[in-house]
């Protein structure tokens, strides 16, 4: 394994060196294999483009800013033979055309069971009753008056990945990977609420609903509940989404996304779980003996490289090559990531940016490409020191009954064209 020092000393050397091998050959020019051509008359230099030579829009031409139109093509996107309807399914978000770690709002993931709730928040009311002293209600403008906080959280939905369980089945991040997203919420922590409430010292578990028509339920352990769950009505300094919950929703950091219950209307509080529908004969783990694992809450550490993906292949050829991805863990911050570029024989420690407690990381790893296949993989490890394990060793542990939870290696393929698959090799 390659040792990254800590000092940044040590990283900006080893930038410059990188960068004095690849425009080194070129006796001070830029043209490289796979870095900018020599300096030649370039007609999109030399001569004047339409685009300076005519007024551009008014400020007001779009008072809610869109994408470039040149960015049309990343967006979230459907699998149509997943799931019956629409209404009770889901779409993913283009994690290979995102860098940095703030999904942008429009991209992230939606996964609905009765499809998109349409509240006037002037009309929406949150209760909270069951083991309590003093039940209560509020509108959306009393829970603003609680002192509020910022943080920046991953949702990632337990079935990420779930298609291959079984093997290598869609060729894409965006399908294999892409039922996750990392935003910022801002919203009052929920114990702040209960102690208005006042819990009774019995309770144990809460029961979550939500008001779309599904009414989605969750239980949810209190020492969770008093730990870090918002009830959330920003995201990204906006207000919530209408596919994300809007007017609020719960955030229940670094677990499941299905118990982050959106357009939040009941909390009961109770001395048990409720063990509801969509905590027995769904998200539960069934193993291959046929036990199921229940109350599997925390989404483990889990890393995937992004670019270059079967969506995003390599077409500069040869030469400096930038490869990156994302890297999360449930269980707190993610400590490093490796990326091996042939399948797991040797491994290199990438560079970790941004970044929180239960938020995503983005790693990067630059090398020369010399043109030969490559099989990219990574791993994260986490603070706690749990190890992002491959496919087989995951398989191994839970067989293959199950589409929940797999954070096991992704493994792309690239061959000398540039064009790159899902595979596995482990």
């Amino acid at each position: 394994m390659v040792d990254s020092a800590d000092d940044g000393g040590s990283k900006d050397n080893a930038r410059r060196q990188f960068l004095k091998a690849g425009l080194g050959a070129a006796g001070g020019a830029l043209a490289v294999a796979g870095g900018a051509r020599a300096a030649e008359p370039d007609p999109l230099i030399t001569e004047v483009q339409d685009w300076t030579r005519y007024l551009g829009k008014g400020v007001d031409a779009t008072p809610y800013g869109l994408p470039s139109q040149y960015e049309s093509d990343v967006v979230r996107r459907s699998v149509p033979w997943l799931t019956a309807d629409a209404k009770s399914s889901v779409n993913f978000t283009p994690l290979y055309a995102l860098d940095g770690t703030i999904t942008p709002s429009g991209l992230c993931f939606e996964r609905h069971h009765g499809g998109v709730a349409v509240i006037d928040p002037a009309d929406h009311r949150l209760m909270i009753h069951g083991m309590v002293e003093r039940p209560l209600v509020f509108t959306l403008d009393e829970l603003k008056r609680f002192p509020r906080e910022n943080h920046v959280y991953f949702l990632e939905c337990a079935a990420n990945s779930g298609m291959e369980w079984r093997g290598a089945q869609l060729n894409g991040c965006q399908f294999t990977h892409g039922m996750i997203h990392n935003l910022e919420y801002c919203g009052v922590p929920l114990r702040y609420l209960l102690e208005e409430a006042g819990v009774k010292p019995q309770a144990k578990w809460m029961l979550t609903e939500g008001g779309d028509a599904s009414l989605m339920t969750r239980s949810i352990p209190m020492e969770k509940i008093m730990d870090d769950c918002l009830v959330a009505f920003k995201m990204n300094g906006e207000a919530l989404r209408p596919e994300q919950g809007y007017p609020i929703r719960l955030v229940v950091p670094g677990w499941e996304g299905n118990m982050w219950i959106k357009w939040l209307r009941r909390l009961e509080l109770g001395d048990r779980s409720w063990e509801q529908r969509e905590e027995t004969s769904k998200y539960t783990d069934l193993l291959a003996d046929g036990v199921a694992r229940r109350h599997t809450f925390v989404m483990d550490a889990k890393s995937v490289i992004t670019n270059p993906s079967p969506q995003a292949p390599l077409t500069h050829g040869k030469g400096r090559t930038v490869l990156t991805g994302l890297a999360w863990s449930g269980h707190g911050r993610i400590a490093k990531v490796d990326v091996s570029i042939d399948g797991g024989r040797n491994w290199s420690e990438a560079r970790l940016e941004g970044g929180s407690s239960k938020g995503v990381y983005r790693f990067y790893h630059d090398f020369d490409w010399d043109g030969s296949e490559l099989f990219l993989q990574s791993r994260a490890i986490d603070e706690d020191g749990n190890v992002q394990p491959t496919k087989n060793r995951l398989r191994a542990e839970r067989g293959e009954n199950s589409i929940y939870h797999n954070n096991g290696i992704q493994t792309w393929h690239v061959r000398a064209d540039g064009v790159t698959e899902n595979v596995e090799v482990s």
